[in-house]
């Protein structure tokens, strides 16, 4: 389905299978990894390690969902535009709506985590110029950004695996502070569930990136899989090294847990290349981020639910670029004024909205269709619910009240169209 006119630019697909597990590695394994486990640890104490086997979980039913979906409309927008072709236009305003507001919120926090490790007495001035430094990469072309996205990941991946090659060998290693024990609970792990699934949810980006992507309908459905393979593989890895040497306890008290790992680990070196490290992979979640926000309201503006103006493709780089520059305007408005805490559970609770719509678009989807197994998008859908509903509440009553503001918004905009 093309929503382009013959008359209109339309977006060049350069991508292939390894471009797009690389964009989706850069949106997972990310920041989240490096700041995530603290607040983790202290939900779910010696529940640690179950707990991100659930978020695993939820985010492999939500890949599948997406996968076929996107093999099925390889277009820019993601889940906005399966809920808009599968349940009808208002769940698929609803879904845009909240990846666009959550994921925005997400941008600030990414570009608010590079200025904390880069430069902590200026976060704010290093987040700005942060976004404004990705937005002009972005605005150059998709594949400059995935040359990029390269880079970064390459650097990440490597201080991951000098974390746990130092956690795992370290003397200090106890295999015993793996274990479960008294203080787990049930509430703590579902918790500690959805703080962690906020730093798997980068393999959308694959997805909204449907129409830069070469031969989407074989490519799509192998890169989500394969991305989120990888990246649960890191995340257990760096978690059970982490753990071995700090416990639960030393976890949840940790400032800065994977450099607070090294240090305990007698490899005190190495945690300014933790931190060095830390700011690249913020960097590249940001980047990745503003692809996705970027073409999500590319989406939404031809169908006319955002300013139409901001469906312009750019007929040189073929990028939407007003979309681009309005959403690098946002971030840096919100990064020189939000709070990391509130932009990281607002946007947790709208991803989780986001991809409840995809499981309940893919369970309508037919066996020709491609649909997945029946069990995965219900496990899916009440997994995005019950994680939800456990973040806490500001975070809940903040974003259901801008996913009323984006209802209300669909109505007035469909009343006004019935009236004229």
């Amino acid at each position: 389905m093309d929503t382009t006119s013959p008359d209109t630019p339309g977006l060049r697909r350069r991508l292939g299978l390894f471009d797009a597990v690389v964009i989706g590695l850069g949106a997972m394994v990310g920041a989240g990894i490096f700041a995530a486990l603290a607040p983790a640890a202290r939900e779910a104490g010696s529940g640690l390690l179950p707990a991100l086997a659930v978020a695993a979980v939820v985010a492999y039913c939500n890949a599948t969902s997406s996968a076929r979906l996107a093999a099925r409309y390889p277009e820019s927008g993601g889940t906005y535009v399966y809920g808009r072709e599968r349940l009808g236009p208002f769940w698929g305003h609803l879904a845009g709506w909240g990846f666009v507001a959550g994921k925005t919120a997400s941008c600030a926090a990414m570009a608010l985590t590079v200025g904390a490790y880069a430069w902590p007495g200026h976060h704010r001035e290093v987040a700005v110029a942060a976004v404004v430094a990705l937005t002009a990469v972005n605005y150059r072309g998709v594949q400059k950004s995935a040359w990029l996205t390269r880079a970064i990941v390459a650097v990440v991946l490597a201080v991951l695996a000098a974390v746990v090659t130092a956690g795992l060998t370290s003397p200090e290693a106890d295999g015993a502070r793996l274990a479960l024990g008294a203080d787990a609970s049930v509430a703590g792990v579902l918790g500690a569930a959805g703080l962690l699934f906020f730093a798997f949810a980068g393999y959308a980006r694959i997805a909204t990136l449907g129409e830069e992507v070469r031969d989407p309908a074989r490519t799509i459905p192998r890169a989500i899989p394969l991305a989120l393979g990888i990246t649960l593989a890191v995340y257990a890895a760096v978690a059970v090294a982490a753990l071995a040497v700090l416990g639960p306890d030393g976890l949840a008290d940790a400032g800065a847990p994977l450099a607070d790992a090294v240090r305990a680990a007698g490899v005190p070196g190495l945690a300014p290349v933790v931190r060095a490290g830390a700011a690249v992979a913020a960097l590249g979640s940001l980047l990745a981020l503003v692809l996705g926000v970027s073409r999500t309201t590319l989406a939404m503006a031809r169908d006319g639910h955002l300013p139409r103006a901001l469906a312009a493709v750019h007929p040189r780089f073929r990028v939407p670029h007003r979309a681009e520059l309005a959403v690098g305007a946002v971030v840096a408005v919100l990064a020189a004024t939000a709070d990391l805490r509130g932009a990281i559970g607002f946007s947790s609770f709208g991803v989780l909205v986001y991809y409840a719509i995809a499981n309940a678009s893919a369970w309508t989807l037919t066996r020709e269709e491609g649909r997945p197994p029946r069990a995965v998008p219900v496990v899916g859908l009440a997994g995005c619910v019950l994680l939800a509903v456990t973040l806490p509440l500001p975070s809940v009553v903040t974003g259901a009240a801008v996913l009323a503001a984006g209802s209300v918004l669909y109505g007035v905009r469909r009343g006004a169209r019935r009236a004229g």
